[in-house]
């Protein structure tokens, strides 16, 4: 079990006492933000918002909700800083739009290394690990340098291997004996695949764990997804799942029970919102919605991250009383209407994941002649027989009930699609609608 002495005391704390403790934060940032933050002035000017009558969570329903499009639109206004204050400038990773420029301070710096230091006491972390990083620490990536931050602060010791190359990732395992990793989850199925071409039982190496970025490995009931099934049966590790993103500077990491990322009160206040922006009860599925909580240069208040998810109020048996996050179903923007079936992309990858021969995908999405989604899976294999394509079609039927346009492609092209123009995340999803 997860000591206590790593979880904050604001988590262990009663549901009552954390929202009287989020209730006095919240007032204390709609100060902040209406004397420094131009955009949230005009948008309390505009609504004739009195933030003297917010007095509590509840309240936050009279301030309209921000979006995406309110960044891109009016990025500077949002800045409650000088430009002399700024550390450090990250942008968003840009998957449904142009990416977001989202400034640091100092002080942010401090708070983003907080985040991390108890996200990865979630995944039991402390001096004794060594993390092999198979993540970028540059392209602007705040994931990157928060995860070596957090990790720093807990003494443990730091490969930066960044990501691909198989070999190069063995190497350092072989060399430096990691405990664990942080990584995107499809891409441990690699490992395991060069592992057995190369002789190397991967049961006996250093590595006891996973921390998994990027990518759900559960299903909304917490069971391992096909991608979390296929790296357990050869990879005998603990995966820890995570949900961040750079909006919010704040991450939700699973801890031993593998019951959901876990809430951090002191730096976020959640909502979870239907389309007409109203909160859902925990057995519905809502958008992410957040209040960053200690952010000195760019606070958001209500922000939509797009992202749906369930959420659960249970206490959890490591002794933390806050709530837990459900992995993403998909994005909002996202949602598919296919042959009279809605579907998120998350559904599609799940069915390709399980299929062996698949060695990479991209999901590209248009608007057919009546108006309706088209779907087109290209699959990067080396195998293309009518029997394998017939398997695919099967699989989608089975699992989908709808079968999308396939086609096959070369696994080394496809690779280089998904990361055109430098990406630094797989462009996975192509919406052409």
């Amino acid at each position: 079990m997860q000591t206590k002495a790593k979880i904050p005391e604001i988590e262990l704390k009663s549901r009552e006492e954390i929202r009287s403790y989020q209730n006095e934060q919240l007032i204390d940032l709609l100060k902040y933000v209406s004397k420094h933050s131009k955009f949230y002035q005009e948008l309390f000017n505009n609504h004739n918002i009195d933030i003297e009558k917010i007095r509590s969570i509840d309240d936050l329903q009279k301030i309209p909700v921000t979006t995406k499009n309110d960044l891109q639109k009016q990025g500077e206004d949002f800045l409650c800083v000088t430009k002399d204050k700024i550390i450090d400038y990250v942008t968003t990773s840009g998957t449904l739009g142009d990416p977001v420029s989202f400034p640091m301070s100092s002080k942010d710096l401090d708070r983003l290394t907080y985040n991390e230091y108890i996200s990865f006491a979630c995944a039991h972390t402390d001096a004794n690990d060594i993390y092999q990083m198979m993540l970028t620490l540059d392209k602007r990536f705040m994931a990157g340098m928060a995860y070596y931050l957090g990790l720093k602060e807990h003494g443990a010791g730091i490969i930066r291997n960044g990501p691909g190359s198989a070999k190069l990732q063995f190497d350092s395992i072989k060399r430096f004996k990691p405990t664990a990793l942080v990584t995107v989850p499809s891409f441990i199925p690699k490992l395991i695949e060069y592992a057995e071409n190369n002789n190397i039982d991967l049961n006996s190496t250093s590595v006891k764990k996973a921390v998994c970025i990027g990518e759900p490995i559960r299903n909304v009931d917490f069971s391992l997804n096909t991608l979390g099934k296929k790296i357990k049966e050869k990879w005998d590790i603990k995966l820890y799942s995570t949900y961040a993103s750079t909006e919010m500077g704040t991450a939700f990491t699973e801890c031993e029970m593998g019951k959901g990322g876990h809430h951090h009160p002191e730096l976020l206040i959640v909502e979870f919102l239907d389309e007409n922006n109203n909160p859902v009860a925990p057995n519905e599925a809502g958008e992410v919605t957040i209040t960053t909580l200690g952010v000195e240069a760019m606070p958001l208040l209500r922000f939509k991250t797009g992202d749906i998810c369930y959420h659960y109020d249970e206490k959890c048996e490591c002794g933390r009383n806050t709530l837990r996050l459900g992995p993403v179903i998909g994005r909002r923007q996202q949602m598919l209407k296919f042959k009279g079936t809605s579907l998120y992309p998350p559904a599609i990858y799940d069915v390709l994941n399980e299929i062996d021969e698949v060695e990479n995908y991209i999901v590209e999405v248009t608007t057919g002649e009546l108006g309706t989604d088209d779907i087109k899976v290209i699959v990067g294999s080396k195998t293309n027989s009518d029997n394998f394509i017939k398997k695919l079609k099967e699989s989608f039927k089975v699992k989908l009930r709808v079968t999308p346009q396939i086609e096959i492609g070369n696994p080394k092209e496809i690779h280089q699609q998904l990361f055109a123009n430098e990406s630094r995340k797989p462009m996975i999803f192509r919406d052409l609608r």
